[in-house]
């Protein structure tokens, strides 16, 4: 993984943010068009939103560290990993339908693409293991990015998603010796303890869903 190179990027959009607010002057005219059901402070909801577009992309360098760390103690690294470097290739050499975005709009389509892919091998990792492959829950955090990033392109990304998992995880992924011996470490309370580091990114930003 070279989540390095990621995090030189993130940074590098951070700085065209913080030099031309970009982002900050596309959410104030996106907010009054997002869907009632993302509840946001009444106080600076746009300063809110930018923060956590900014934090949502910041998070991906660490979520794909953790997943390939879970990954690699599970003894499957080899069947993950190649499914988190198409996340890490999403940011280094984005699909071309992202041609044209620059700063941390880009880098949100891009966050949106990795983020969704964790939560698809997560998905996989609880349907076999009743538990994910990392606690972090981003469903609430990757809607509000859906809303963000718009209808039509996001379910775009989504597709991009779901062919890069389907073409790389399946059954049989799950079915190694040292998979079954990673079901044992699953109950353990140290296991329980380290999935306490990773909260809701929504929660901690104080962006929500009312259902």
């Amino acid at each position: 993984m070279n989540t390095a190179a990621l995090r030189e990027q993130i940074l590098r959009a951070q700085q065209h943010e913080a030099d031309t607010g970009l982002l900050a002057r596309q959410l104030e005219d996106t907010l009054p068009h997002l869907h009632t059901a993302i509840h946001l402070p009444e106080l600076d909801k746009n300063a809110v939103m930018t923060r956590f577009v900014s934090a949502y992309i910041a998070q991906v360098p660490d979520l794909l560290d953790a997943a390939n760390e879970v990954a690699r103690e599970a003894g499957i690294e080899s069947q993950i990993k190649p499914v988190l470097k198409i996340a890490e290739q999403f940011f280094l050499q984005p699909p071309a339908l992202m041609a044209g975005h620059v700063g941390l709009e880009s880098l949100l389509d891009e966050a949106y693409l990795a983020h969704r892919l964790v939560e698809e091998v997560n998905d996989l990792y609880i349907k076999h293991f009743q538990q994910p492959l990392i606690p972090l829950d981003t469903t609430v955090a990757n809607l509000i990015a859906h809303q963000l990033i718009g209808e039509t392109f996001a379910n775009q990304l989504d597709e991009v998603v779901h062919h890069a998992v389907d073409e790389m995880l399946n059954d049989e992924s799950f079915a190694l010796e040292s998979v079954e011996a990673y079901r044992e470490k699953l109950i353990s309370p140290q296991t329980g303890a380290a999935w306490k580091r990773w909260p809701c990114l929504s929660k901690q930003l104080g962006v929500g869903l009312n259902f």
